[in-house]
């Protein structure tokens, strides 16, 4: 029950931890810490440089000192002096045991400047890889945050502009034309318009009728109408007969 307990705790502070992370500023930190480390790691390998210088330099002074120690010991013993050849021979095998401590850090410490240089080496070779991932996810999250710009400006135009009532609109349009067409059909069906058209034709007729009857009336009647001309021309003839035979 306990250890529930604890993992719930830390799944609630883990999640509060991870919503408060920003990836792009802890990435922008992590360059900036990768590059703060270039310094430090230069004035380490400067110092353990520094030390291999120093003890290269003891080394010598030893080996100096050694043959030193040896050109006394010869020139005391040639002297009859052997008692102070004894005390050089102390100093001498002094020196060669600090000659070889010191050889044995100078091997140390050379290894660990050949050591510091493939650190270095590989930190940058790292550092240089990680920079460059960190950059390219940047950039991809630029690109994140621009593509999301650009959704939220469609989705605006999709849902608050007019494409929400655009084809609402259109249907809406369409069902009324079709309405009032539906109407019209209607209407046109329900009208005799056969009837109206020999209607419309008996009154053609009529009206030419009329005008060409006022045209007999004023003698300008036209010679579209042959048939009234001729029964007009036989009343006269008869008359003519007529007058003829009184003559006789």
């Amino acid at each position: 029950m306990f250890q529930r307990l604890i993992r719930a705790i830390k799944s609630m502070f883990g999640g509060l931890v991870s919503s408060m992370e920003n990836p792009k500023l802890i990435l922008e930190q992590n360059i900036r810490d990768l590059n703060d480390q270039i310094p430090q790691m230069n004035e380490n390998i400067a110092t353990v440089k520094a030390n291999l210088i120093m003890l290269q330099k003891e080394a010598k002074r030893n080996e100096k000192q050694i043959h030193e120690l040896t050109s006394k010991i010869k020139s005391a013993i040639q002297a009859n002096r052997d008692d102070i050849a004894e005390g050089y021979a102390l100093q001498l095998e002094k020196a060669k045991e600090t000659f070889e401590h010191t050889k044995d850090q100078l091997s140390f410490a050379d290894r660990a400047y050949e050591k510091a240089i493939k650190v270095k080496k590989v930190f940058m070779r790292e550092k240089d890889r990680k920079i460059q991932e960190a950059k390219e996810a940047l950039r991809a999250s630029e690109r994140a945050e621009w593509q999301s710009k650009i959704a939220d400006t469609l989705e605006q135009f999709e849902v608050g502009g007019i494409d929400q009532t655009h084809d609402e609109m259109i249907s809406r349009i369409n069902e009324e034309a079709a309405k009032n067409e539906a109407r019209m059909e209607i209407a046109l069906d329900s009208i005799d318009t056969k009837t109206m058209e020999i209607e419309a034709n008996a009154e053609k007729i009529r009206a030419h009728e009329l005008v060409e009857q006022f045209k007999m009336e004023m003698g300008t009647s036209s010679g579209s109408i042959s048939v009234d001309d001729e029964p007009a021309e036989e009343e006269k003839s008869p008359k003519k007969s007529v007058g003829a035979k009184s003559k006789n």
